[in-house]
């Protein structure tokens, strides 16, 4: 080729350019149409109200995008990571539910029993004994952390529409918080705090203890009338219900033993699932007509009522957990789907933007060529 003319050159050169272009472009203008060059680095960018919305910085280099990519699968690897914990920890209370509740329903047959058998006798007991109120003590559970969706938001909402009910009525109402998010929300708020207590993602009997000590304590000084119960009832991985219910006084119709519930996680063909059981109630124990009790049964009744009133603080307790880490898994779940959406159409965007710059500088070479 030394001894080419220098014509033989030129031709060379632009065929070979035009060969390039023709591959680059193959691919270029598969880019929709609607795309408008950026100023900057020459970046094809789309104009498309789907890609204004998602958020995409318009006229982005292509280090800008990569680092956006890179940014956008970090995230998406946390969130997927904080679903599979929300996972197990659901699994974890929803083995603790199973565990005590053998217990609890010993304890509700043995309480159904006594009741049928004091039923026609005058029962001189503080915990059945209804009041006028005039201060009324709200229990409200919400969780100690965030990202979990609207749960926490929710039991709040609730609780204040509940406060503006009984406010309305002309009761005062002191709150019992569990939960840092609720400590933290009515702290700030007109209506006092009585006691705060975290709530964790264990509860544990201890904890159910404290609760219910403080609230039998306060009932039996007479500085709270009656004692309601905000709780967040489980329904299913995508829905919980915020529930008002009164916990104190105990009706003696009242302990009519509910059906339960127990809701088990299990995996089906790699998806998480819940399968929900339902359970009669607990049947009253039977006890001879002729059986002598070495106390009077209204002392075992006075005996028996703080432990169910503790049992169901810690059952509920663990339902408020249960909704809390179902709601975080469907919150991490979608994070991670609109993380995996994102980062799609962020490398489409960056692929085109590879492109325009390819084909800029192959128009540059060719028009160097022609200046030959």
């Amino acid at each position: 080729s030394e001894h080419a003319p220098p014509s033989a050159v030129t031709f060379r050169i632009m065929q070979f350019s035009l060969l390039l272009l023709g591959f680059v472009c193959t691919a270029a203008f598969q880019a929709p149409i609607g795309s408008t060059r950026s100023q900057f680095s020459g970046a094809l960018v789309s104009s498309s109200p789907a890609n204004a919305a998602s958020g995409i910085v318009m006229g982005a280099t292509i280090r800008e995008l990569r680092d956006r990519v890179g940014s956008v699968k970090n995230t998406r690897k946390i969130t997927s990571a904080m679903k599979l914990v929300a996972a197990a920890k659901v699994r974890r209370a929803q083995e603790a539910c199973l565990r005590s509740r053998p217990f609890s329903e010993t304890l509700e047959r043995i309480l159904g029993g006594l009741l049928q058998r004091l039923s026609t006798e005058a029962l001189d007991i503080p915990l059945l004994n209804s009041r006028t109120a005039t201060t009324v003590g709200l229990l409200v559970i919400t969780g100690d952390r965030g990202l979990c969706g609207s749960y926490n938001s929710a039991a709040i909402k609730k609780a204040e529409e509940r406060i503006a009910e009984l406010k309305a009525q002309g009761v005062a109402v002191e709150l019992i918080c569990v939960g840092n998010k609720g400590i933290q929300y009515f702290k700030k708020r007109e209506t006092p705090v009585r006691k705060t207590i975290p709530c964790g993602q264990a509860p544990t009997a201890a904890q159910a203890t404290e609760i219910a000590d403080e609230l039998l304590a306060s009932y039996y000084a007479g500085e709270l009338d009656r004692v309601e119960l905000l709780y967040t009832s489980f329904v299913s991985m995508v829905t919980s219900i915020p529930s008002v219910r009164t916990i104190i006084p105990l009706l003696p119709t009242g302990l009519e033993m509910e059906g339960d519930e127990i809701f088990k996680m299990s995996t089906k063909a790699g998806e998480l699932s819940i399968e929900k059981e339902k359970l009669a109630p607990a049947e009253p124990a039977e006890f001879a007509p002729d059986m002598i009790f070495e106390q009077e049964p209204s002392q075992l009744l006075n005996a028996i009522l703080p432990l169910y009133l503790n049992g169901q603080l810690l059952r509920t307790l663990q339902e408020s957990v249960a909704s809390e880490l179902a709601s975080r898994m469907s919150a991490m779940q979608a994070a991670t789907d609109n993380a995996k959406d994102l980062q799609g159409r962020l490398t489409q965007e960056m692929n085109r933007a590879r492109q325009a710059k390819i084909t800029q500088e192959l128009m540059e070479i060719i028009a160097g060529a022609d200046a030959i």
